[in-house]
């Protein structure tokens, strides 16, 4: 198929471009580098099967020639970016969906829309649905990110409803895997880069609050797996294996053979106590399940952030 993907010199979307030129697809990625990196499609722009177009979607979507399938994935997403970016932001999550979705109309392509878990915000129910309607302050500092996303879907919903788009909706949970920024404000990224380093980790409140990773290949796996599915409305993917903070650490420690200390910080406004999705829909409706285990999955990530930082690799620091 021929397949357009947004956002896709970034850290998800570049796996997604990734894995569709892999299996012989023809790929457009569009970016407008704001937080994505040309350097994380390197080996992929000498392929006949893939291009790039510099183009903001907030602005404006042309893409020429037939169009199967659009994986709209751009959108700032770590916290560091979206706090330090939040009118770019909310603009990807309206007019950028907008454009998208109009794209699609057009192309009569299939659409799916990267939603998050952070539509749940501070979830009162555990673990979250896809029914579950949330918890978010709509005005934190927090929301750019939030409420663009659940704008995101209400319009991916509209356009099913008023215009016949065929749309997909996946709801991913903290992903992490080769390709992160060293720094860019997730905890994974951030604790490895700073164990690798021998710097102090940094650990936002008591550690108590939970996460649940999955790693990138799992989450590809299941974002080309719903595309191919014949599912309307919000599919949860991520990993249900729930970990504290503190837990994290741990693993960092025992991956990196590290022994840097722990530095506590305030916690975040808004920063969600508990996170772990119910994934009976994704099991039952695509086959899915995460099969990367944890501790696999970091030292996987912490190799590829070593040789980014110029940093011995864990198995060198874990002989130290």
């Amino acid at each position: 198929m021929r397949a357009v993907v947004t956002g896709g010199a970034g850290f998800l979307g570049s796996h997604v471009c990734e894995r569709l030129v892999g299996r012989g697809d023809e790929v457009v990625c569009v970016d407008n580098l704001m937080t994505g990196s040309m350097e994380n499609l390197a080996h992929l722009l000498d392929r006949p099967t893939m291009t790039f177009l510099h183009q903001d979607v907030s602005a404006s979507m042309e893409v020429p020639g037939p169009v199967d399938a659009i994986f709209h994935l751009a959108s700032p997403a770590s916290p560091r970016d979206y706090l330090e970016h939040p009118m770019e932001t909310l603009r990807a999550g309206s007019q950028g969906t907008y454009n998208c979705l109009e794209l699609a109309r057009a192309k009569r392509a299939r659409f799916l829309l990267a939603s998050t878990s952070e539509v749940y915000g501070d979830p009162h129910v555990h673990p979250q649905t896809e029914d579950y309607w949330g918890h978010v302050n709509p005005i934190g500092p927090r929301s750019v990110y939030d409420e663009a996303k659940r704008f995101s879907e209400a319009t991916t919903m509209a356009y099913h409803r008023v215009h016949g788009v065929d749309v997909r909706i996946a709801r991913i949970f903290n992903t992490y895997g080769p390709r992160l920024r060293p720094h860019d404000g997730r905890v994974v990224s951030n604790m490895l880069a700073q164990a690798l380093a021998g710097q102090p980790l940094t650990v936002y409140g008591d550690g108590t609050q939970t996460r649940s990773l999955c790693y990138v290949d799992d989450e590809v796996r299941a974002i080309l797996a719903l595309d191919r599915a014949d599912i309307v409305g919000p599919v949860n993917i991520g990993n249900p294996a729930e970990i504290t903070i503190l837990e994290l650490v741990d693993q960092v420690l025992a991956v990196t053979g590290s022994a840097s200390q722990i530095v506590f910080e305030p916690l975040p406004v808004d920063d969600p106590a508990r996170r772990r999705p119910d994934i009976t829909r994704a099991r039952t409706m695509l086959c899915w399940e995460p099969t990367v285990g944890l501790a696999e999955g970091l030292h996987r990530t912490a190799e590829w952030l070593a040789a980014k930082l110029g940093c011995p690799g864990p198995r060198m620091a874990s002989k130290a």
